[in-house]
């Protein structure tokens, strides 16, 4: 990986470029955190299909070493997607934490090891009844069940009209969800019932503050992302002792609303793997 600090984009907002700043100031105090599928890993018609960009571990593990920590945070269980990123065993990324499950699950490349708790027992009870429900709604063909252990998503990317069946569902699932103590967290054509209680917002701000760290970057992509952006906002607002940070929105027509509040945007992992490569560069 050569020389190319030309390559670092400049954030378009001020809070953006001040973040940017203090990373390159004091990057031993800087967090990277990262969302995994449509940041990391390009979005597929069949979620298990996913894998990180190539390019993606040799970025992580020239950038890692530089800074206090790189966390990836992701509605996944962690174990998977250290196995879908390729994770395990890489010289370079033992500051690499992976935060599933929203933060309910962690894996530290230090240990090689993932902290989970107990299932929520609205998830069993869920995983059962649902299958019923997308008969009843006459919305089963062209859905897809994912276990996720500690949730369970139901995805419409294969059905004919996915958005309209998305739509459909938002009501049903949202009632079942509630019956058994359980939200439901929409996403990209995937609407994913699990525990409340924790989301991207949570888990950061806690990882930031675990690590006393001055300054912070977040990539996401999609509407589960918006609690860490606005963990980030908050961060940045809370007067002389705010830490400054970065948004970075990896493009997607399918959720405006992140490309709004970012500070960058870039189209998509193939180039959120060339940002992180540039910033690694200058550091």
């Amino acid at each position: 990986m050569g020389s190319h600090p030309e390559r670092l984009p400049k954030p378009t907002t001020p809070a953006g470029r001040e973040g940017l700043d203090a990373v390159l100031a004091r990057p031993d105090r800087a967090v990277v955190a990262l969302d995994f599928d449509g940041t990391l890993a390009d979005i597929v018609p069949d979620p298990e299909q996913a894998r990180a960009h190539p390019g993606t571990v040799e970025a992580l593990a020239a950038l890692a070493p530089k800074v206090a920590a790189i966390a990836v945070i992701t509605g996944r269980p962690a174990g998977v997607a250290v196995r879908y990123g390729g994770f395990a065993g890489v010289p370079g990324l033992e500051h690499l934490v992976v935060l599933g499950h929203y933060g309910a699950e962690r894996w530290d490349a230090v240990t090689g090891t993932v902290h989970a708790p107990a299932p929520h027992p609205g998830v069993t009870a869920v995983r059962a009844e649902l299958p019923g429900v997308l008969h009843e709604f006459g919305a089963w063909n062209g859905t897809w069940i994912e276990e996720k252990g500690q949730a369970v998503a139901v995805h419409t990317r294969r059905a004919q009209d996915p958005q309209a069946v998305f739509e459909s569902l938002r009501g049903p699932l949202g009632e079942l969800a509630a019956k058994h103590g359980l939200i439901v967290e929409p996403g990209r054509l995937v609407l994913e019932l699990r525990p409340p209680g924790m989301d991207k917002g949570v888990a950061l701000a806690g990882f930031v503050a675990e690590l006393d760290a001055e300054s912070v970057i977040y990539a996401g992509d999609d509407l589960g992302d918006l609690a860490a952006f606005a963990a980030v906002e908050k961060l940045r607002s809370a007067g002389p002792d705010g830490i400054p940070g970065l948004l970075v929105c990896s493009g997607s027509a399918e959720v405006p609303e992140l490309a709004e509040r970012a500070d960058l945007s870039v189209p998509g992992p193939a180039a959120v793997v060339d940002f992180l490569a540039a910033l690694a560069d200058r550091l």
